[in-house]
């Protein structure tokens, strides 16, 4: 006697739908360029003799740069998503540098990140009224808020600053920072292994080791803010209703969304975002304040969320490249010159998938490119320390003009919404 074990008809189980296979390609093609960046950058480090590339130190230098841009990448990434260009990230992040400093001085650190949140979102607010109540033009909206937030901050410095012990009217340093997280241990281990200087071991342990020593507080929470995005913005109803008002105002308003609502509601965390970006730039990466603090760094995230394709883990990314490039100008000049050689093989690695996918002509224009980088970098022994200066600026324009043909904006993004217009 025999028993089948064939499931009834009609049991059978659904094949993955459309989505989950190119959401399980993207995932298989995103491990792919990791290890393969990992393993092209262990080389280069070997070939040049350059270890700064992929030390301990250099690496947790890049934490430190990321950070402030991520989190204003993220601040574009819930404006944007709703429909709202926000320019004015680099002011609201000058509003956090602030608030941090006054918070923390009087209150300690814990309070000094809510009061640069509250600077931030005071930001955001301003310009949620301009563009959604006023249907201001949101670029107009945003360089007012950029202005505004560099000339507050300078008049609040005077005004508050002047006279406290370590301070003056453009500065507060000594400032009480945020306590710092160490893997007992395994640390030491990490970073013992890394002055090892052994092919793609050392430099895996380099990059644990930059994740687990001396890692802020505040640098956990960032990693928690991502994860809540991803989560809040595509997989829940809230995400979607958001989400739909930068695609299609009109249409999320004839099925009963509060467009204006969610609008103010995402330029608001925007704001208070980017200013938590000014409270590490104030608290982490530095222990006080300076007018001026953010040097560009909300454009830079503004940049990084764009190059993201408005997403994210994309974010993510572009915002890890242009802090490890802002941590190598200031590690040596050797360390810049061999950032060369990683520069020509991207761009001839890029040309090759075009050329492979089709598209001949933006295949000629990578590899020329490349080529040129090639050149640079064996026919010189150094890179002039004006460029080195220039080199996350000069990354951010190649990332962007190199991504534009794969990015695709939410359909609304920027343009001014007037209540009622769905009927």
């Amino acid at each position: 006697m025999s028993t089948s074990t064939s499931a009834p008809a009609g049991s059978r189980p659904k094949p993955p739908s459309e989505r989950a296979r190119r959401y399980a390609g993207f995932q298989r093609r995103g491990w792919i360029i990791v290890v393969g960046a990992i393993v092209v950058v262990s080389a280069v480090r070997i070939v040049t003799g350059t270890d700064d590339i992929t030390s301990a130190n250099t690496l947790r230098a890049t934490i430190l740069s990321a950070c402030p841009i991520l989190l204003a990448g993220l601040g574009g990434l819930w404006s944007e998503r709703a429909g709202v260009v926000n320019i004015g990230l680099e002011g609201q992040m000058l509003l956090g540098t602030w608030g941090a400093a006054y918070f923390t001085y009087w209150y300690g650190p814990w309070v000094g990140l809510l009061g640069a949140a509250a600077m931030g979102l005071i930001g955001g607010l301003l310009h949620a009224i301009a563009t959604v109540t006023f249907g201001v033009d949101h670029i107009v909206s945003g360089v007012a808020i950029n202005i505004i937030g560099l000339g507050a901050t300078q008049f609040l410095a005077e005004a508050y600053f002047s006279d406290l012990q370590y301070g003056g009217p453009r500065q507060l340093t000594g400032l009480e920072g945020l306590p710092f997280a160490t893997v007992p241990g395994l640390s030491d281990g990490l970073n013992n292994l890394n002055g090892q200087h052994w092919f793609l071991v050392s430099d895996v342990a380099g990059f644990l080791a930059a994740f687990t020593t001396r890692v802020s507080v505040l640098t956990i929470i960032v990693a928690v803010l991502v994860a809540v995005t991803a989560w809040l913005l595509w997989r829940t109803s809230f995400g979607l209703r958001l989400r739909s008002c930068g695609e299609s105002p009109a249409a999320a308003e004839s099925l009963g969304v509060n467009v204006y609502r969610y609008k103010y509601v995402a330029v608001l965390v925007s704001g208070a975002l980017a200013g938590l970006g000014g409270a590490f730039l104030a608290l982490v990466a530095s222990n006080g304040f300076t007018t001026n603090q953010a040097g560009g760094r909300g454009y830079i995230g503004l940049a990084a969320m764009i190059s993201g394709n408005w997403r994210p883990m994309g974010t993510v990314g572009a915002s890890v490249l242009f802090g490890y490039t802002d941590a190598l100008r200031l590690r040596t000049p050797a360390a810049v010159h061999a950032l060369l050689l990683l520069v020509a093989i991207g761009l001839l690695a890029l040309a090759a998938y075009r050329a492979y996918r089709g598209a001949r002509v933006a295949a000629v224009v990578l590899g020329l490119l490349g080529i040129g980088f090639l050149l640079w970098f064996l026919l010189t022994d150094t890179v002039p320390r004006e460029f080195t200066g220039m080199t996350p600026y000069v990354v951010t324009l190649l990332v962007l003009s190199l991504a534009s043909q794969r990015l695709r904006m939410p359909a609304a993004d920027g343009q001014v919404y007037r209540k009622g217009s769905a009927g």
